[in-house]
């Protein structure tokens, strides 16, 4: 799988053939269709483990100990770095994340339930302690979960420059989570 990830990120998948990655990885190509069908369930393997490494960089984030509102914040930057690093590193993918979207998505199915679930334990530690008051913990994890993907594509073409770090942008991200977009005395009016 690293020599086949080297590769695509190379040569991008269209370019990379089961020969390219079984003498690459000194290994026959029958050795290859042993685990594998074709080269598309090895790029799945491969993006995969590349989700795996992301999902280990946000459970680091959901171990610690530190209040729901600072951890959900710190969840929603720690992912974006965490793809845009992904996707920089596999070269090639970028272009290929971009133009088999799909695929991608079929492969993020369960890490995208792993994520909501994380958003719900956030949320729901938040609320027993007094930190939310919400009333659907579960469809705000969901609608938490599409609006972090939904910053992916510009994260990762570079359009959208957000550091953790960055007074200004945490604020910025803290408050559109927390506070809204409503004047102070705008909501109690309405």
């Amino acid at each position: 799988m690293d020599v086949a990830q080297q590769l695509f990120a190379r040569k991008g998948v269209e370019n990379t053939t089961m020969n390219d990655i079984a003498e690459a990885s000194q290994h026959g190509r029958r050795t290859l269709y042993t685990y594998f069908n074709s080269k598309y369930d090895i790029y799945k393997a491969v993006l995969e483990s590349e989700l795996n490494v992301l999902y280990s960089r946000l459970e680091e984030v959901i171990k610690r100990d530190i209040p729901a509102d600072e951890k959900l914040i710190l969840l929603a930057f720690t992912r974006l770095s965490a793809v845009k690093e992904v996707v920089t590193r596999n070269g090639t993918l970028r272009a290929d994340f971009f133009r088999d979207i799909w695929q991608v998505e079929n492969v993020r199915k369960e890490f995208d339930k792993k994520e909501i679930r994380f958003l719900e334990d956030i949320i729901q530690d938040g609320c027993n302690k007094g930190i939310f008051g919400l009333q659907n913990v579960k469809q705000t994890a969901v609608i938490l979960h599409y609006a972090f993907k939904g910053l992916e594509v510009p994260t990762i073409r570079g359009t959208l420059k957000l550091d953790y770090n960055k007074k200004e942008d945490s604020d910025v991200i803290s408050d559109i989570l927390f506070k809204g977009m409503y004047s102070k005395g705008e909501k109690a009016g309405r």
